[in-house]
């Protein structure tokens, strides 16, 4: 099925950082079933399981092992290779593992941004970069409507600091080196809310935490069941990155905003009812609400995302609802369970193409190719 990222992607050399996590894994399946030539680089695979593994990423790309703390390889990579678009989320990415080493999760996060667009900087053709920070980068104050690009950014938690700080530092490079009239590079920002889908196995994170346990016929504990989020299938940013990237290279207006991607804002759900909704795709849930007795470390009980700005500017919007989100995503890990010695790759792009289907049926106009 022909869509606007085949006629941008297809046959251009796209370098994608982070590329052996949930999102870098399918993004990197995505773009090298579009015909792109996928470059990635990740210091290292973060799970055991992983869909970079179970998926067998590594057989459509390029694979670098690189930290992006070391400018150095990072700035070889990039010269190697000569991307035509960067989509960086290499990152520490986790909440709770930014309390045990703060300074590594920050120097990951935002000095390892600068580095990238410091790389960025000297290559001497024309490059599109789409910088993947996160929904907690904004100062959480838990109120009722969502969070506008224009919000104040901040953090509590040295995770959320981190992303802060690196939204920063890309503003910087930005302003300073990427918008006199001989730069050839151009910047987006993007800020996702929670993520969720096959092949993640991220630590103390609600649906890996479940479907580990569940396909051991094991009980699960729940930190914050009440707690709400603005769920959404890991397509879904994923076709916002890619629609962001697009319309870089059309419209320079847009270059350096920031977008918000996510579910409408209305469509926040708990804990409590997401796991409700997974009970419809598998047998035997057994969980605990363990909210009483867990560790006092601070995590957001509300958070939502204003889509706005991404309908108006990029005519980007969500494509599907809870329910299909949930059973998508259920449904790759009952298939994983299933055929645990089989690649995944085969089912992960035909999730892909079940999405764009829904895409087009629901006329989101990057599926029909009409931005």
């Amino acid at each position: 099925m022909n869509t606007l990222f085949h006629t941008i992607y297809k046959n251009k050399t796209v370098l994608i950082t982070g590329h052996t996590g949930f999102k870098g894994s399918w993004l990197s399946v995505w773009l090298s079933s579009i015909g792109a030539n996928v470059v990635g680089l990740s210091l290292n695979i973060p799970t055991t399981p992983s869909n970079f593994e179970a998926s067998e990423v590594n057989k459509v790309l390029v694979d670098h092992r690189v930290d992006v703390r070391d400018s150095i390889k990072l700035r070889e990579v990039i010269q190697e290779s000569q991307p035509d678009f960067v989509f960086h989320l290499a990152a520490q990415a986790l909440v709770r593992p930014s309390y045990e080493s703060p300074l590594e999760t920050i120097a990951t996060n935002a000095l390892g941004s600068a580095n990238l667009l410091d790389a960025l900087r000297i290559l001497s053709k024309p490059v599109v970069a789409v910088m993947i920070t996160s929904d907690k980068a904004y100062d959480n104050i838990e109120w009722v409507w969502g969070y506008r690009e224009t919000d104040r950014l901040g953090g509590k938690d040295p995770y959320s600091a981190s992303k802060g700080m690196a939204e920063l530092a890309i503003h910087t490079f930005v302003e300073s080196f990427f918008k006199v009239p001989e730069s050839t590079v151009r910047v987006g920002i993007t800020r996702a809310g929670n993520v969720i889908g096959g092949g993640d196995w991220a630590v103390d994170r609600v649906v890996p935490d479940c479907m580990t346990a569940w396909s051991q016929n094991e009980v699960v504990d729940i930190r914050s069941p009440d707690s709400t989020r603005p769920w959404q299938h890991v397509l879904e940013p994923l076709s916002g990155y890619l629609t962001l990237g697009a319309e870089l290279t059309k419209k320079t207006e847009i270059h350096g905003e920031a977008y918000n991607f996510g579910p409408p804002a209305h469509q926040n759900h708990s804990v409590r009812e997401l796991i409700n909704e997974m009970t419809k795709y598998w047998d035997n849930i057994r969980w605990n609400d363990i909210s009483k007795n867990r560790e006092h470390l601070h995590e957001a009980g509300l958070l939502k995302l204003n889509c706005d700005k991404a309908l108006f500017d990029l005519n980007w919007q969500p494509t599907l609802h809870f329910s299909e989100t949930v059973r998508m995503t259920v449904e790759w890990y009952k298939n994983y369970y299933q055929n645990i010695d089989s690649s995944m790759f085969n089912f992960t792009a035909e999730q892909i193409n079940e999405y764009t289907l829904f895409a087009k049926a629901r006329h989101m106009k990057w599926a029909t190719n009409d931005l």
